[in-house]
Parts: structure tokens; C-alpha cells; sequence
């Protein structure tokens, strides 16, 4: 029964999320993800509350597991500060041009310019993995393994950044880039490795003593 109750809440955010991709936050509703879903209204409400609760469950559903798997990476000293940011990358890269429709959704809230509650709440979640990324920075220069004059805040704005261009901004990326950054065999067999490569010898070069 309580599996069923999880696949059950699973599905509705799977097409929940599709719709605030498409529509956005304020062009989405409660009746239309409930009928996309294929479930009533009265279900939706009772496991999600309201339309602001199934768009958080989204974002914790999403960056919550991640966390916990960069976590995993930071947290680990078994490895030195260059093992971790290769992993942060590979880790970050496969699931971030995995999830199009999430990016896509999260972009469009977050580059609102007006502030609201639900915005709010959105940066504390996304904060979490920054804050990880942030660590292993940290960690890095003082073990003596990164460059003391690193800008922790500007290497954010560097990965993120380029992240956000090639994701959210397909029609000008794919014809930059050279194929459809948005279909999946181009991704997995071109685009993943092409970012990974980019970024870690990018940082490197960066980070180096």
C-alpha cells in the first residue's frame, strides 16, 4: 500500500513537472497537472496541500537526492580535494542535462526579477548543493591543493553559468555547440563528456598552484 502511495505521488510530480516546464508556475494549476496526471483533484490536494507544495516537492524531490550524493563526495577523505571536484563534476553534469525539463522549470522561476515567497524558498533548496560545491573549494585551499587566491563565489557563477547557457538557451547553444543539445543520444555521447572535460580542465587551470 505504501508503495503505491510513493509511485502513486511520483507520477503526479513526473507530469507535474512537465507541465511548469512548459507553462511556467503562473501558467500551470492545480486542475490541469490532476488531469494530465490522470488522478482527481482531491488526491493531488491531499497528498501536496496546494500547487505551491507540488512545485517545492519537485525541487526537494530533485535536489535532495542529489545532495546527499554530493554529500557522499565532499564528505569523503579517502580522496583528495582534485578527486572530489572531478566527482562533483561528473556527478553534477549527468544530472543536470539528464533532468531538461527540471532545469528548464527552475530557470524560469529563479530569473524572475521580482522576489516572491516561493522564490525564496526555491534559492534555500538549490543553496544546499552550492554549498557543498563551495566546501570542497574551501577544503582544497587549505590543504594547499587549490591556489589561496580563489573566488569561491565567481567558480559558482562559472559552473552554473554554463550550465544555465547550454540548457536553457537550446536554439542558440545547439547551433554554437554544433548538434541538438537537447537530444538525449547527443547529450550522452557528445555533450556529457565535451562539459566534463571543459569544466575540470577549465578549473584546473584556475585552481592550480
Amino acid at each position: 500500500m505504501e508503495k503505491d502511495k510513493t509511485d502513486k505521488k511520483d507520477h503526479i510530480l513526473d507530469v507535474a513537472e512537465k507541465v511548469f516546464a512548459e507553462l511556467g508556475y503562473d501558467g500551470a494549476s492545480i486542475r490541469l497537472i490532476s488531469g494530465e496526471a490522470g488522478v482527481n483533484m482531491a488526491m493531488l490536494n491531499y497528498y501536496f496541500g496546494s500547487k505551491e507544495g507540488v512545485f517545492l516537492a519537485i525541487f526537494e524531490r530533485r535536489i535532495s537526492t542529489f545532495q546527499s550524493l554530493l554529500l557522499g563526495i565532499g564528505n569523503d577523505d579517502s580522496i583528495n580535494a582534485w578527486d572530489k571536484l572531478d566527482r562533483y563534476i561528473d556527478s553534477y553534469i549527468d544530472k543536470v542535462v539528464n533532468n531538461n525539463c527540471f532545469h528548464i522549470m527552475l530557470n524560469r522561476e529563479i530569473s524572475k526579477s521580482k522576489k516572491t515567497e516561493l522564490t525564496d524558498k526555491i534559492t534555500e533548496i538549490i543553496m544546499r548543493n552550492v554549498v557543498v560545491f563551495q566546501d570542497i573549494i574551501s577544503a582544497g585551499v587549505k590543504s594547499g591543493d587549490f591556489s589561496k587566491d580563489v573566488d569561491r563565489e565567481m567558480l559558482v557563477a562559472t559552473i552554473f553559468g554554463t550550465k544555465n547557457y547550454i540548457i536553457n538557451t537550446p536554439h542558440i547553444s545547439s547551433r554554437v555547440i554544433g548538434y541538438d543539445v537537447l537530444d538525449k543520444d547527443n547529450q550522452d555521447e557528445k555533450l556529457k563528456p565535451r562539459l566534463k572535460t571543459y569544466l575540470k580542465k577549465l578549473l584546473k587551470a584556475y585552481l592550480q598552484n
